[in-house]
């Protein structure tokens, strides 16, 4: 596996929260499995990111890899003015920049993602859901957060949707710590 000084941080700057980055709100589509790549070049030029991560194993010749990989493949979102915009497409890593039309949705969407990982949570991708019932965390160190509960056989899983972009992910939760959103 990797160590964690090879991989970017999640957030840069680290310490920081992504409802404190200010400028404009974009998220880039890169190249095939270039977001990480990405996000050390809009370090070295000082521009706010969150790029999500989770360790994920897979076995390869009968070895076991771990590493950490990007929970929305091809996306990292960013944060800056004009300069910034312009130095992300500066390294060739960008196949297109999405505009974020609803700013503060898309930071609704992330901050749930955000404080999974910072409690060191493992998340993983998860289909988008259209539909299903909403529940909040009410004890326990994701207290508070809001998602989609899927129960699976052998465990429950609070899904936490990001809408720009249509995609998923989710994190294990214990049914008893969670409760229904009155809708």
């Amino acid at each position: 596996m990797l160590k964690a000084s090879d991989n970017p941080p999640i957030i840069y700057p680290e310490g920081a929260s992504i409802a404190d980055f200010t400028g404009t709100w974009w998220v880039a589509h890169t190249r095939s499995r270039n977001e990480k790549a990405l996000a050390w070049q809009l370090l070295k030029q000082d521009v706010s990111y969150f790029l999500p991560m989770s360790p994920r194993a897979h076995r390869w010749r009968q070895r076991t890899i771990r590493s950490m990989m990007p929970l929305f493949t091809g996306y990292i979102f960013f944060c800056g003015d004009e300069d910034a915009r312009l130095e992300a497409l500066k390294t060739n890593r960008v196949a297109g920049l999405i505009p974020v039309k609803d700013p503060d949705g898309l930071v609704r969407d992330l901050l749930p993602i955000e404080q999974v990982l910072r409690e060191g949570q493992p998340l993983q991708p998860h289909p988008y859901l259209t539909k299903g019932r909403r529940c909040r965390v009410v004890a326990g160190p994701l207290m508070g957060l809001e998602g989609i509960i899927v129960r699976e056989p052998q465990r429950t899983r609070l899904v936490l949707q990001v809408e720009m972009l249509g995609q998923a992910t989710s994190v294990e939760v214990d049914v008893d710590l969670v409760e229904p959103l009155d809708t």
